[in-house]
């Protein structure tokens, strides 16, 4: 199933051949920086299974992301429920990303980004969506920025999934857009979909 599309971009299902450019994301220290672990082949195939489920079952998750010429996965970007009480209500909906290497420096993830604010701001109703990472990821925030996102300094929170051992890992800073911004900052006529979504 795609999700929605971009003039570079497909966002869709995973498919059981994506397996391996997921694995080579989750366990590259330069994609991970700023995560505590690196997972073996055979946690990232169990985080892989997980996700597809998820998605199977509630429509939201980290779809993959895959180059519209060839349909090769890049990566994913998705919307996903946090799971963060009570640091985040129960119901918050994130949107995140992780890009293969190679993929780096040429606009994907904010291409793919925008494509799902409008999907989850048009299609799915959403009243808000919310962003976190290590402070020290500028590379994230700024993408957050460059989605019309804010900060919300009283929202920052201590990761709980995050052990002792990475302190320096640990607090996160959130960004945030609700609907009403998007159509303020992007005009509604974005939400009724300049991209393609199935």
């Amino acid at each position: 199933m795609i999700i929605c599309e971009t003039e570079r971009l497909r966002i869709r299902n995973w498919r059981d051949s994506d397996r391996d450019l997921f694995a080579a994301i989750n366990s590259n220290p330069k994609v991970m920086e700023f995560f505590p672990h690196r997972r073996s082949r055979a946690k990232s195939d169990a985080l892989f299974d997980r996700i597809a489920r998820t998605i199977d079952k509630t429509g939201f998750g980290f779809f993959a992301l895959a180059l519209r010429e060839n349909d090769a996965p890049i990566g994913f970007c998705g919307l996903a429920y946090t799971d963060l009480e009570p640091h985040l209500p129960d119901g918050t909906i994130e949107i995140g990303w992780r890009l293969a290497l190679p993929h780096w420096g040429k606009g994907y993830v904010t291409e793919a980004a925008l494509a799902l604010l409008v999907y989850g701001f048009g299609e799915r109703k959403l009243s808000e969506i919310v962003s976190f990472a290590v402070p020290a990821n500028t590379r994230s925030t700024a993408v957050m920025q460059r989605l019309g996102m804010r900060p919300e300094p009283t929202r920052d929170f201590d990761h709980p999934r995050v052990p002792d051992t990475h302190i320096h890992l640990k607090r996160h800073v959130l960004y945030a857009i609700t609907a009403e911004e998007w159509k303020r900052c992007h005009g509604a006529a974005r939400l009724s979909g300049t991209q393609r979504s199935m």
